[in-house]
């Protein structure tokens, strides 16, 4: 499997990227909310990788810090078209968010429906880890 990044000038003039454009041609939004402590405490510069795959590649479309008030907001994302009135079961595409806090030396990872014209909001809770008898 490659991995390619929606940063990558290369990947954008691509024939992949046209092809994953032209199957995903609306767009659906994705809010992070980052918390510790039973969603008490914002979890700020928590880093987030947003991907998806695509014909057996690896599509990393966001990378990023959470701000202060552990938020990333407006994550714009790919989606296919939901064709006709039968939306029993909606087309969808299928992102993984990544979380790693280099602090605690946490990881998580969460996946996603994205659907059109709809924003997904994914609460992140961050545990750190528990302390050892010898740190006490």
């Amino acid at each position: 499997m490659n991995t390619y990044s929606m940063f990558d000038k290369d990947f954008l003039a691509s024939s992949l990227y046209q092809k994953f454009v032209s199957e995903n041609p609306e767009k659906g939004g994705l809010r992070i909310r980052a918390y510790a402590a039973s969603e008490a405490i914002p979890v700020a510069g928590l880093k987030v990788e947003v991907s998806t795959i695509f014909d057996d590649n690896k599509i990393i479309i966001f990378d990023g810090f959470t701000n202060e008030s552990g938020v990333i907001d407006k994550i714009v994302l790919a989606a296919p078209r939901n064709d006709g009135d039968d939306l029993v079961i909606p087309s969808k595409r299928v992102y993984e968010i990544k979380a790693t806090s280099s602090k605690d030396q946490v990881m998580q990872i969460y996946h996603v429906n994205v659907y059109p014209g709809i924003c997904i909001v994914q609460t992140i809770h961050i545990v750190p880890p528990t302390l050892r008898q010898e740190d006490i």
